[in-house]
């Protein structure tokens, strides 16, 4: 999006019930204050039973039946943080669709404690978003007539420094104010003194906090049957215009200058033999500790130059060196080459930030690529889809990356079929077409001339059996289209199926030579089996089908077409890394990283695993106990079901539950949470990460209370160990934050939807969930708490409670 568009939706498109959620009130409540409180007992032997009623008035009519909140005894403060849907849908909205808020007290009778009003949309035809801070009126009921007698917002000649700094607080959370990590700090600490002071002053005031349901783009106000937006009123005051300093980000002249001095080249024999005092060291070892998206300041861009030579034997020192370099200054890009050929020999997790497009010289991409050298097999083809997607980045069609991938590709034909496939699928972008097909010749001419590996085929054999897998899918993309063009159910459209592959595509069950399996190219795969194929219940119909192998097994796979399923490849190849990791420090979650592979653009295949969804599960069985019990009876086990099994299933719940929030899944609900009959439990369908979820307000961990059910309750043993693996599996992905970071850096400019939308968002909402501020035992502290409040939402304390994230499993 250029900085001169502007996206927005049109409320009459938006086919959603109105949401939002009421927070919390703030203000003082001497008890003396409620004009109509019939009571007039002691203060101290009172307490207070508050609930907020909501009603909808569409041009001065109430429209809908009223919403109460629960009743809120524990406070003050009084928070709610619950969810009001209404009936109403946005589409249904007018101009001046207001919302009326009436606070009640019903410790001893009606006492009514204020009420406000506030408008959907704003002068500029715009649905407010994001929390909003109503003022009430003391004694009155909220009033729904045009124009409202109890106006929520502060008139402007009455607001203070408070009302301004709430406005700014609001556009910071919605992201439009940049951040500043160090100034925000600074900002917040003193806005917190202005509350304080504020609050003394207007102690009789009392405020609700609402927080409005955000879209992706701005709404803006529009008639069902319209083509054409009204034109704003022309205002006939001076209306503030924001406008973006150009100076920002910018180079400051004289600050500059100064650098430059101080690097001057006369002072390297005095740098070479400088030792940072105590207080520098501290800082360095700060700045070491990093994620690799921070930006370094100047200042301490210049603390890791003036001691250069006494961080050489700290290999975690590299990167950040090489980000303090002036690559435009001959001489110091030349000095800090040397320096880079005598560090300490980094780690392979390093090298992948060094090809980021942050660096852009030549040899330091070159340099990572010797360190990528070091990797074995397994480890590279973990990192091999982003090694792909880093040759955007690269100076050349022709790069030294490109050259390594091919060359190792030669000795493995597992990581030749991987190469080519996803090269191949870059072919369709037209921005780096020719970079990667140049790459698609070299691994293609190589692998025509090369001798077999280990003995088996000649290379021209396995080239061939590669191409093959094209003309395979080619066919089933065939295939999938006949069969939409099938009328009538599903059922019908198997029995097409089976007719087909026993008829006009009988080729399709006996191969005349066998080919490599895409999904893992060590098997080899002689036809499909017709009688054990079918189609799944979807609006794509994907095919699900059941080959045959060379060895005398069968191999099942699911393909599907019409759905870019590169963004599920992703999750589950960083679900397969993360599974990597924690194994590699013996904890072993019985994750299920089912293979995936996007064959282009809109199609792919996906590996299938024998299992069934939690939602069927529990309408067949009513729990997972149950269910579980069909398969692993044990009469003198827990729950009736063999220990194995529910150490499976636990263990399986925690390593998701940790993955999903760290990746920010969004759209989790019980048809794709899946379980095996061994107990391991896994997730399907990523169409939704890093933060962003179709439903309003998802809780942090998705863990669904059928989930907890099954480990005997929140108060049981077993729940207990699920959120101890929860948490040392939290801690070891912390450790490697880095890794992860890197990887998903080196995704940037790929096409997958959630990250291209805003490739720096969606790293930055990453980062933030690893906590790298805290330390093991403090992480375990916010990691608990995050558990628990998800559960809390599942298993309300009162029968009215409807709590935070009810709605988001229905």
């Amino acid at each position: 999006m250029t900085g001169n568009e502007f996206r927005f939706f049109l409320s009459c498109d938006i086919n959603l019930p109105v949401t939002f959620r009421i927070e919390r009130l703030e203000g003082s409540f001497p008890i003396s204050k409620f004009p109509n409180s019939e009571n007039n007992a002691p203060a101290e032997n009172r307490i207070s039973e508050i609930y907020v009623e909501c009603a909808l008035f569409i041009d001065g009519a109430p429209f809908g039946l009223p919403t109460r909140t629960r009743l809120e005894s524990a406070g003050p403060p009084f928070c709610w943080n619950e969810l009001i849907t209404l009936t109403t849908k946005y589409r249904d909205l007018t101009a001046q669709s207001q919302l009326t808020f009436t606070v009640w007290d019903l410790s001893h009778g009606e006492g009514l404690i204020g009420g406000a009003t506030i408008l959907l949309f704003n002068n500029k035809k715009q649905l407010k978003t994001g929390k909003q801070k109503l003022r009430l009126w003391a004694g009155k009921e909220a009033d729904g007539t045009s124009p409202t007698t109890t106006p929520g917002k502060v008139p402007k000649l009455e607001r203070g420094e408070l009302e301004r700094l709430e406005k700014l607080v609001n556009k910071y959370e919605r992201g439009q104010i940049q951040r500043v990590d160090w100034l925000d700090r600074l900002t917040f600490k003193a806005m917190e003194k202005i509350k304080e002071r504020e609050s003394l002053k207007n102690g009789s005031s009392h405020y609700l906090v609402v927080d409005f349901c955000s879209f992706e783009h701005r709404v803006v106000f529009q008639e069902s049957g319209s083509n054409f937006l009204l034109p704003s009123p022309i205002a006939s005051t001076n209306d503030i215009v924001i406008v973006w300093d150009q100076e920002v980000g910018k180079i400051n002249p004289s600050e500059h200058k100064q650098l430059k001095l101080a690097r001057s080249l006369t002072r390297g024999v005095i740098d070479r033999d400088l030792k940072p005092s105590s207080n520098e060291r501290k800082s360095i070892q700060r700045i070491l500790k990093y994620p690799p998206t921070r930006t370094l300041s100047g200042d301490e861009r210049q603390l890791l130059w003036k001691f250069r030579f006494s961080l050489m034997s700290e290999k975690r020192a590299l990167t950040k060196f090489l980000r303090c370099v002036e690559w435009s200054d001959v001489q110091e890009a030349k000095q800090a080459l040397e320096l880079m050929g005598k560090w300490e020999m980094i780690d392979v997790s390093d090298a992948l930030e060094l090809l980021s497009p942050v660096f852009e010289s030549e040899e330091v991409r070159a340099y990572a690529v010797s360190v990528l050298e070091r990797a074995d097999d397994e480890e590279l083809q973990c990192y091999l889809l982003q090694l792909v997607q880093a040759l955007r980045f690269e100076r050349s069609d022709k790069s030294r990356l490109s050259h390594f991938l091919v060359q190792r590709a030669l000795c493995n034909i597992e990581l030749a079929s991987f190469l080519r496939w996803y090269v191949a699928v870059e072919l369709y972008d037209p921005a780096y077409a020719k970079r990667f097909y140049c790459t698609y010749e070299i691994l293609e001419e190589n692998m025509m001339k090369a001798a077999g590996v280990n003995g088996e085929e000649d290379g021209f054999k396995q080239w061939q059996s590669l191409v093959r897998q094209t003309e395979l899918t080619a066919q089933l993309c065939t295939v999938t289209r006949d069969l939409r063009n099938v009328r009538g159910n599903t059922q019908k459209k198997i029995e097409k199926l089976r007719q087909l592959l026993t008829g006009l595509l009988s080729e399709l069950t006996y191969f005349d030579e066998p080919i490599r399996s895409p999904l893992a190219p060590g098997v080899l795969i002689i036809g499909i089996v017709p009688s054990e194929s079918s189609i799944f219940k979807s609006a794509l119909h994907p095919l699900r089908l059941t080959f045959r192998t060379t060895n005398g097994g069968t191999s099942k796979i699911i393909f599907k077409k019409g759905d870019d399923i590169r963004q599920n490849q992703l999750v589950v190849q960083m679900v397969s890394l993360m599974d990597r990791l924690l194994k590699l420090e013996n904890l072993d979650l019985h994750l299920t990283p089912y293979k995936v592979l996007a064959t282009g653009q809109d199609e792919g295949m996906l590996e299938f695993i024998p299992s069934r969804s939690l939602a069927l599960i529990l309408s067949e069985h009513r729990s997972i106990i149950s269910y579980l019990q069909k398969f692993h009876p044990d009469d003198h086990g827990p729950f009736g079901i063999t220990a194995t099994c529910l150490e499976t299933f636990i263990k399986s719940c925690a390593g998701y539950s940790v993955i999903t929030y760290i990746l920010g899944i969004g759209d989790r609900h019980l048809d794709n949470l899946l379980l095996r009959n061994d107990g391991g439990l896994f997730h399907v369908d990523f169409g939704f990460i890093l933060g962003r979820d179709p439903k309003p307000f998802p809780p942090p961990m998705k863990l669904c209370k059928e989930m907890v059910e099954a480990m005997g309750g929140a108060e049981s043993q077993y729940y207990t160990r699920f959120k101890s693996y929860c948490c040392e599996a939290y801690n070891i992905l912390r450790k490697s934050s880095n890794l992860i970071l890197n990887l998903f850096y080196l995704m940037a400019g790929s096409n997958i939807p959630d990250i291209a939308s805003d490739p720096e968002k969606g790293i930055l909402k990453l980062q933030e969930k690893f906590r790298l501020d805290l330390d093991d035992e403090a992480s375990i502290h916010f990691f608990q708490d995050l558990i628990n409040e998800s559960v809390s939402a599942l298993f309300p304390q009162m029968v009215e409670t409807i709590h935070r994230w009810a709605q988001y499993w229905r």
